[in-house]
């Protein structure tokens, strides 16, 4: 948070400092920026629905292809109380907390023994680099042949899209723990289980948790692409399917429960982080 002062120069040509509303008011400031910040976040996403629905409303749109917000909620409200949705919205759900699990645990410990081990990353960094720069649905037909049809290529495929954002975010924070703080711990004798828990891991942690956020978010976007080609249910199956169709309501809640399902994701992973590390600089004020 910046601090605002009031500054003036006296007769004298002393200058006065004067403490701004941030010093004298803090909470109260803040609490007004708060509202300030969440007005916005919910303002300009409403602005928007309302526009969309209003030019829906005058056929400034074609309805047919751009359904109206009200006639997405009202379609979207019917096929969840039938039950028709939430088969599709847990299957999506199962793959991505499924492959986000695996990638993001093979991620960490593979970035973390690269990151403290310089020959472990002189054998391993040019291959994974090579396999990075590989777009990850490039290998959902190898993921076909390995695992069959079913649940695994589509886990599999969010694992390896998530072991890479964890495993870069993770052997990067590492190197970075500066020397100094390397060098305390070795002065103090610290075991190499001591080294880590009380050097490596509180100061590789937040820029960790930065990366797996991040991949929380792709994954989402990689499994919805996923079932558009290889799936038989999921959001991205449902998606694709009612385009296939013409069905442009009913693609729309798959596109809507999609955003809500990223952001809640990401939100909670977000959420986990600030737990997790108390220590570290919130990126929202508090």
């Amino acid at each position: 948070m910046t601090t605002t002062v009031n500054a003036a120069k006296s007769d004298d040509g002393v200058l006065i400092r004067r403490p701004g509303p941030q010093e004298l008011h803090p909470v109260r400031t803040h609490r007004r920026r708060r509202a300030l910040e969440l007005t916005l976040a919910v303002a300009v996403p409403l602005l928007l629905v309302l526009l969309w629905q209003l030019a829906a409303a005058q056929s400034w749109i074609d309805d047919r292809v751009y359904p109206a917000p009200s006639t997405v909620l009202a379609d979207g409200w019917d096929r969840a109380g039938a039950g028709e949705l939430w088969p599709d919205v847990r299957a999506t759900l199962k793959r991505v907390l499924g492959g986000y699990a695996i990638g993001t645990v093979t991620g960490y410990a593979l970035g973390l023994l690269m990151g403290s081990l310089s020959l472990v990353r002189a054998a391993l960094e040019p291959l994974l680099d090579a396999l990075y720069v590989v777009p990850k649905l490039a290998l959902l037909p190898v993921f076909l042949n390995m695992f069959g049809l079913g649940e695994g290529p589509q886990i599999a495929l969010v694992a390896a899209t998530v072991f890479f954002f964890v495993w870069v975010s993770t052997m990067a924070a590492v190197l970075a723990v500066p020397v100094g703080h390397r060098d305390a711990g070795q002065v103090f004798g610290a075991s190499p289980w001591q080294m880590f828990r009380h050097v490596l891991l509180p100061a590789s942690l937040p820029a960790v948790l930065v990366g797996a956020r991040i991949a929380a978010g792709v994954a989402v976007l990689v499994i919805v692409a996923s079932e558009q080609i290889a799936a038989a249910d999921g959001l991205g199956h449902l998606i694709f399917d009612s385009r296939a169709l013409f069905q442009n309501d009913v693609m729309f809640v798959g596109i809507v429960c999609v955003a809500v399902l990223g952001v809640v994701f990401s939100e909670l992973v977000r959420i986990a982080g600030r737990l997790l590390t108390p220590w570290a600089p919130r990126d929202r004020g508090h």
